[in-house]
């Protein structure tokens, strides 16, 4: 099986892509993949990292704020269908997969237009634009919660698989991560999503020296790399070593599946791949609902994991140092409510996306 992926921008929409042609490789022995991005997105680190190909293609999101500068973005949808209509031809694709974002846009219009079969995933409750506009070019909308049926103008083509987890989340140990880690303390980990977020960088600057003084705690804190040198220069200006047994900070968490594994706490965003991975893991989580969303959908996510008694939401209105000190504090502290959250996640998990896709990409393949 030949199969073009295309999804970018943001770890979210790479990362189940790539997760969906690790378990194809797995599958067939003769499976071979081509990834579709841009040179500005994380696809142009994580994809070669993960050894596949990838071309490059010159494209932009829609300005919702600024409409005149939609001419130029017009102007890169154009060209760029033109590009993907080449690299199609000359990979000769069995099928074309993308999880989302404006990288899929031109993917999809040029496969369709070239007669190959495609599908697209959406990993929220409520379609994305890229998502709404290519539900006429695609053969499958594949959609993580059954209440996106019903927000598709074609509910035929929508199969429910929920989201793909990686296949090293799944096989995730935590007593194994804990010792290839030299973790023997409560471990808490900290990230804002691949690109980093602002509110919980600086939340954090407080917090760092309360668990410095504590030292009875292991952080692990991903900054993001647009924010890195500015939250690295002030905890060296507390005079903090941010890289011993105790506070770790990085730009980007390369080894995720294994830190996560071996956390007892995480603090994240509760965006879709995310709140996936905590619960196939059964991981309690403080989560904190980016509030520049469309629709508020990460709100919605982590209300969902609250009301089954899951995880501990807190809004940027309500977050603060001393009220996430607490937090974390109070949850490292209760262990039975720690075991009690892991059982109710792991009720809530979906493990199964990856198989139920790659049926859909032999389905398509055959036609």
């Amino acid at each position: 099986m030949r199969v073009i992926f295309a999804g970018g921008g943001t770890g979210g929409h790479i990362n189940p892509a790539i997760s969906i042609a690790d378990y194809a490789k797995s599958q067939d022995k003769d499976f071979s993949a081509l990834f579709i991005g841009t040179q500005k997105g994380l696809e142009s680190r994580l994809v070669p990292k993960a050894g596949y190909d990838i071309k490059y293609i010159d494209i932009a999101g829609f300005d919702r704020k600024h409409l005149l500068k939609n001419i130029d973005v017009v102007k890169k949808l154009i060209k760029s269908r033109r590009d993907c209509k080449k690299i199609i031809r000359d990979f000769k694709p069995d099928c074309v997969v993308c999880t989302g974002g404006y990288v899929s846009g031109p993917v999809i219009m040029a496969a369709a237009k070239e007669g190959i079969p495609s599908l697209i995933h959406e990993q929220n409750v409520y379609p994305g634009l890229t998502v709404k506009g290519s539900e006429k070019y695609v053969q499958y909308m594949a959609v993580s919660f059954d209440e996106t049926v019903n927000l598709m103008n074609d509910k035929d083509k929508c199969v429910v698989t929920g989201n793909p987890i990686r296949s090293e989340i799944l096989s995730a140990d935590r007593t194994a991560a804990r010792k290839k880690l030299g973790i023997d303390k409560p471990f808490v980990l900290v990230f804002g999503g691949s690109l980093g977020a602002q509110k919980i960088n600086e939340t954090m600057l407080g917090v760092i020296p309360k668990l410095k003084e504590r030292g009875d705690i292991k952080l692990l804190f991903g900054t993001g790399e647009r924010n890195f040198n500015e939250v690295h220069s002030a905890v060296r200006a507390m005079g903090i070593d941010d890289n011993d047994n105790t506070i770790e900070i990085t730009p980007y968490i390369d080894n995720m599946a294994e830190v996560m594994a071996a956390a007892d706490v995480v603090i994240a965003r509760s965006g879709a791949i995310t709140v996936s991975e905590l619960a196939a893991l059964g991981k309690p989580a403080i989560l904190i609902p980016s509030p520049n969303v469309v629709r508020n959908h990460q709100e919605q996510n982590a209300r969902e994991f609250e009301r089954n008694g899951a995880a501990v939401v807190m809004t940027e209105e309500m977050l603060n140092e001393t009220a996430l000190y607490e937090e974390i504090i109070s949850l490292v502290n209760d262990t039975k409510k720690l075991e009690k959250m892991s059982e109710n996640l792991k009720k809530m998990a979906k493990t199964d996306a990856l198989p139920k896709m790659y049926e859909l990409m032999k389905k398509m393949s055959e036609k």
